[in-house]
């Protein structure tokens, strides 16, 4: 769902979360993450290592600014967009190389 749209007392579901749409919420549940609350307390990286380790291939590192968006606001940050994280993502996280 768009940022702007997210109203914090309706989300429910994966796909009324800030930037998760049908296809990322598959992932989600790839994972394990079958509800909004179960990301509370989570680490991005690690979920994004476990969405690689799963599907068996290196996602696009903009996944990592995607989870942790979402991480982000179930621990009650506004609802932002996931390009505001890729910055953060490129100084704490070091994906190193395509697989």
């Amino acid at each position: 769902m768009k940022p702007s749209k997210v109203i914090r007392e309706k989300v429910q579901k994966l796909t009324d979360l800030p930037n998760i749409g049908i296809s990322l919420a598959e992932d989600l549940r790839l994972i394990g993450i079958t509800s909004p609350i179960q990301l509370q307390g989570k680490n991005p990286l690690e979920l994004y290592a476990m969405l690689c380790e799963k599907s068996g291939t290196r996602q696009d590192p903009c996944v990592l600014d995607v989870f942790m968006s979402i991480t982000d606001f179930m621990n009650a940050s506004e609802p932002k967009v996931w390009w505001d994280y890729t910055q953060k993502r490129k100084a704490s996280y070091d994906l190193g190389k395509k697989r």
